[in-house]
């Protein structure tokens, strides 16, 4: 009996030590999707495995005939010396007008991305949340951006919950050879 409760208790362990705490992200709305669409520039993340040690991010968002999303997730692996990158795919949680999006890279697996800010004027940038306190992520259209939006970026995450201190700032300064 022993035994067969270690088995059962050990994955609760696991998942409980992964746990992360919902955040009230509330996605923009006037969402224009066809606007989003292009090439996207990583400024600053939470880590996660999926993207550690990578530099020189971008993602790029395409319409796909059945009216979702391609998403394409690029970054520089330091350690390997060598451009790396993943192919997903997007659909609508709510409405097409609606920033809030499911993404998935892995089969049936959809995970929240949800535009909680959006230069709506220019779409040049974009605040998103992972649903947790777990996943973050600040996107422009230029590998640079302003103090001014970066502190913006702080005080709006801050106020949600995330912890902005252990934020990655992402260096951009390798060009990808296509």
């Amino acid at each position: 009996m022993k035994n067969l409760l270690k088995i059962f208790a050990m994955p609760i362990l696991a998942l409980s030590a992964c746990a992360s705490n919902p955040v009230n992200a509330v996605p923009v709305t006037g969402f224009e999707p066809d606007r989003y669409l292009g090439t996207w520039y990583e400024i600053a993340r939470l880590d996660h495995s999926f993207e550690r040690g990578m530099t020189n991010v971008t993602a790029n968002y395409t319409l796909r005939d059945d009216g979702k999303i391609t998403v394409l997730n690029q970054g520089y692996v330091e350690k390997k010396n060598e451009f790396k990158d993943a192919k997903g795919k997007a659909k609508f949680a709510k409405d097409r007008t609606t920033g809030h999006l499911k993404v998935s890279f892995f089969g049936p697996f959809y995970g929240d991305y949800i535009i909680f800010e959006l230069d709506q004027k220019d779409y040049n940038h974009a605040f998103v949340s992972g649903g947790n306190d777990k996943y973050l992520w600040l996107l422009a259209r230029n590998p640079e951006i302003s103090e001014s939006l970066r502190n913006a970026f702080l005080e709006k995450s801050a106020a949600l919950g995330y912890e902005t201190k252990d934020l990655i700032w992402v260096s951009h300064d390798r060009a990808q050879v296509k």
